[in-house]
Formats: structure tokens, C-alpha cells, sequence
């Protein structure tokens, strides 16, 4: 049912679309469409939680206190 499409059929579907919105309002709906992917994008960037899990193990080990042993804590203080 579902065949490749070929040049002749993109060429008539792009006329379709021309006529019936017209060539002023095209670039329009795609600047507005760009807008749109763009806020998305960033949202989802924003809220993964992927990025939220990595963000929060690295502030973990930066904050997380060294623990020293017994006896790098001896040579410590004889220095």
C-alpha cells in the first residue's frame, strides 16, 4: 500500500501546501515550529533525570569528607 515516494509526488504534495497556506505564512509556521523544538530541547535537558542523577553523584563526591586512616594520620602529625 505504502510505496517510496518519488520526486513527482514530493513536487505535488509541496504545490498543495503552497496553495493552501499561501508563501507568507510558511516561513511563519516554521520559525514557530523551530521555537517550539528549541523550549523542548532545553526542557528536556532541564528535567532528565539521567542528567539529574550524574549532576548529584558529582556533588556528592566533591562534599563527601576524605577519611584517613591510622596510619597516614601518624605520619600526618609527625610532619
Amino acid at each position: 500500500m505504502l510505496r517510496n515516494f518519488g520526486v513527482a509526488e514530493i513536487l505535488v504534495i509541496v504545490l498543495l501546501v503552497l496553495i493552501l497556506f499561501g508563501h507568507n505564512k510558511i516561513p511563519g509556521m516554521m520559525k514557530n515550529l523551530a521555537d517550539g523544538l528549541n523550549i523542548f530541547k532545553k526542557e528536556l535537558k532541564k528535567t532528565s533525570p539521567k542528567n539529574q542523577d550524574i549532576k548529584s553523584a558529582k556533588s556528592e563526591k566533591a562534599s563527601a569528607p576524605k577519611k584517613v586512616t591510622g596510619k597516614k594520620k601518624a605520619v600526618a602529625n609527625q610532619k
